[in-house]
């Protein structure tokens, strides 16, 4: 049914198209369409029809965009008229929820008030959850204001993402489409993850004990803890939520091994010419293809989110900012490091390396230098990260979502400006990033332990 659909999408043309793709994520949430065809793939096909030229690419923009908007907006509506009702009466007939259907309705509804923002947001990109939430949300009577500004920034940058993917895949956009599937299920699968394991943390939480005690009572974790103790007590430290060097700071070292290991597979590849260096003339030529007067335009403003001219004066604006604001002088010295060891890092490895750029023909803005690894990458994610990282002290869940979400989506920009000018290989970008998230991860990590240093010393 879907590949009828799409088929007959990609047959028509002018305003009967636009119509199509405002109506697909307009229908999705507002009257639960979204079950039967995603909207996503009506917005993709909308992007695969300006490529061709049958539509303007302004104009499926603007009517995916708003049928997002809309169709959450009336969704909205719905669950809070009517919401409650459907669901009470659906629950009731499912054997293993009729008997505490109220209960479970009231602690969703005290979620949503109590980080609704976010879930409006992320629900937007997560499979299922992008037809429930807005229902979800009228029901739990998240703020109107609340809700509509959460509901444009995801509708925007939604709509405005799946338009262009479906512009710049073209004739393959099916494979995108899957592609975007399955991020949308992964996204999913982490958000329940998430929701139980807060769940599993509160239950404890109320009963006054702290996870490593609760989980060292597990029989086969207790043996274990007999057997090797001093071990035992090391990793229940690592877990601990509480403590700054527990679960925070084991997360950021993971996240920096990770980061570590890619950076080393692909500088392997390069030297050795192998495996992953085998798939940059294809992303490249892929990116060239696709270019337009539009598109290299957006691409040239934001690669400048990742060079030093742009990222200086971030460095001195936001330190400045927050020394202002009485939150000492840490913040500055770390986003210094971040920016200085970042350029250090790249600079350092660039000869060692010696890799050639793309073909001169290729290139868009004036480069020089070696390829590998992209600065503009390596400085984007430590500048940026650590930017999130400084203003996310002491702040809400829904501002934290905000400020990571942003800062990903520079650094997302940025190396694919890298590649679309020409000017790198997508190695060079992804070993960029791997270098510029390690270093991150250091700088994070150092602070964490010092300040545990100084907690314990104090």
């Amino acid at each position: 049914m879907v590949a009828g659909i799409s088929d007959w999408i990609l047959s028509l043309g002018g305003w009967v198209a636009l119509t199509i793709v405002f109506l697909g994520p307009a229908l999705e949430s507002s009257a639960f369409l979204g079950f039967l065809f995603p909207g996503e793939i009506a917005v993709l096909l909308g992007g695969v029809l300006a490529s061709h030229g049958r539509v303007s690419l302004a104009a499926v923009l603007v009517a995916a965009i708003s049928g997002a908007i809309v169709g959450d907006t009336i969704g909205y509506f719905v669950g809070r008229r009517w919401g409650h009702q459907i669901l009470l009466g659906v629950g009731r007939r499912i054997p293993f929820l009729r008997h505490r259907i109220d209960d479970h309705l009231a602690s969703a509804r005290a979620y949503l008030k109590r980080r609704g923002g976010a879930a409006v947001f992320l629900g937007r990109f997560t499979a299922a959850l992008r037809v429930m939430v807005p229902g979800l949300a009228g029901m739990a009577e998240m703020p109107y204001g609340e809700f509509a500004a959460y509901n444009a920034m995801g509708g925007l940058l939604w709509g405005s993402a799946f338009v262009l993917l479906g512009y710049f895949a073209g004739t393959a956009w099916q494979r995108v489409a899957g592609d975007a599937s399955k991020i949308g299920l992964g996204l999913l699968v982490v958000v329940l993850i998430g929701l139980v394991a807060g769940r599993l943390l509160k239950s404890v939480k109320e009963r006054g004990e702290p996870l490593p005690d609760r989980l060292a009572r597990i029989g086969a974790i207790a043996k274990l803890r007999s057997r090797f103790p001093r071990q035992s007590a090391w990793l229940a430290t690592r877990v601990d939520t509480n403590s700054p060097r527990g679960f925070t700071l084991s997360a950021v070292i993971l996240t920096g091994a990770i980061c570590g290991w890619i950076f080393l597979g692909l500088t392997q590849d390069v030297v050795a010419n192998e495996e992953a260096v085998r798939s940059d003339p294809g992303i490249t030529r892929f990116f060239v293809d696709h270019r337009a007067a539009w598109a290299t335009s957006f691409m040239r403003g934001v690669t400048w989110l990742g060079s030093n001219a742009m990222l200086i004066p971030v460095v001195v604006i936001l330190g400045a900012y927050l020394l202002f604001r009485r939150k000492g002088w840490r913040p500055g010295v770390l986003l210094v490091a971040a920016l200085a060891g970042a350029n250090a890092w790249y600079r350092l490895v660039k000869p060692l390396v010696g890799r050639p750029r793309p073909p001169l023909a290729l290139h868009l803005v004036r480069v020089s230098g070696e390829s590998f690894p992209s600065g503009h990458a390596t400085a984007a994610i430590a500048v940026w990260g650590m930017s999130a990282v400084v203003i996310c002290t002491g702040r809400s869940a829904s501002f934290k979502a905000a400020a990571w979400t942003t800062a990903g989506l520079v650094v997302l920009l940025v190396g694919a400006s890298r590649i679309y000018l020409g000017v790198h290989w997508w190695t060079d970008v992804m070993a960029g990033t791997a270098l510029g998230g390690l270093w991150l991860c250091l700088l994070v990590g150092a602070t964490s332990r010092s300040r545990s240093v100084a907690t314990q010393t104090g």
